[in-house]
Parts: C-alpha cells; structure tokens; sequence
C-alpha cells in the first residue's frame, strides 16, 4: 500500500525542491570514457534519462538531436544517459540509429534516483527530463513516477514533448547572467 502511494507522487511531491544544486553525475561510455555532468558548468544542460528499447525514447532522440543543433550557439548542451538493462551493450547502436548528435552513454537506476533525488522504491518512466542551469542548478524536472492522472503537470510536459522542453529551455535561456557563466 505504501509503494503504490508512493508510486503515484508527483516529482514535486517526491523529489526535493527545485531549484537546488545539481550533483555530480557520470555517464560512462562503453569504451570506458567518463562524461561528467560538472565539466559542462557553464552551460544550460538537458540531461536525459533513457532507454535504449523504449519506443518513446526511440521517438524522442531524433528531436533532441534537433534542439541540441539549435540552442547548441546560445550555450545550451544536452547529455543522454541510458539505463535499461542492456544500456552499456546497445547505447553505441541507439546513437547511430536514432541521430543522436550529443554525448550520450549509460549509468544505472540507483544512480538516477540519487542524481534526481528519489528513494530506490519509486518506479522510473522514461524518457525524463532535468534541466540545470548554466551555475549548475536543477531548474526543473520531468518524470512520470507511475500516476495516470492525465492533469499533472509532468504528464501535458510530455503530450508534446518539443513544446515542453523548448519552454524550459527559453526559461533558463532569460535567467540573469552571473560571474560562473563561461
């Protein structure tokens, strides 16, 4: 009974408050290589949470591919971590097929749910979404946590997904510049 409640909080219900200060993550690379989400301080990110067998993720690929092309000039970078159980042997090949033009790799589940600020015993939904600011703050968050309740906010996020993460994008694009702006 407790899981299911739990399982139908919404992000901002579950998770911490927003906005706080973004932790280390690292997606790693299956040839070994590190990419640390610290090294693109400086820069608005768009770290997103996949797998590489989700049809959703599979759909959504080419887009951010599309806006990392866009807003890469105004300082914007995405990252792609995928964490299905297969990730570190398919995320090469989920690349090349869907045009993934941004650094992308793999991480696990109890990684995520650290990074994102979720107790282990929530469900995850992919794909997800977090926003950080270019002074390395999480800005916003989109998950689906298991509540089908079509009036949360985090659900008309993904009814179109370019039009959600486009508003994100524009909010963080107007926040004042500051001294940690590279």
């Amino acid at each position: 009974m407790v899981l299911a409640a739990l399982a139908a909080l919404t992000l901002s219900a579950a998770g911490p408050a927003l906005p706080r200060k973004a932790p280390e993550f690292v997606i790693e690379s299956p040839n070994g290589k590190q990419t640390l989400l610290t090294s693109y301080r400086g820069k608005d990110v768009v770290l997103v949470f996949m797998f590489t067998d989700c049809p959703h993720c599979q759909k959504a690929a080419p887009m951010l591919a599309h806006l990392q092309d866009e807003y890469s000039s105004k300082g914007v970078q995405f990252l792609g971590a995928t964490f299905n159980k297969d990730a570190k042997a398919n995320v090469d090949q989920f690349v090349r097929l869907f045009g993934v033009n941004f650094p992308c790799g793999f991480s696990n589940d109890k990684n995520i749910h650290e990074f994102l600020g979720l107790p282990i015993t929530i469900p995850l939904f992919v794909p997800m979404l977090t926003f950080i600011d270019r002074n390395g703050m999480i800005r916003a968050q989109h998950i689906i946590t298991g509540d089908d309740d079509k009036d949360k906010p985090e659900k008309s996020f993904f009814n179109d997904l370019e039009i959600g993460v486009r508003g994100e994008l524009e909010k963080m694009l107007k926040l004042p510049a500051t001294s940690a702006r590279k």
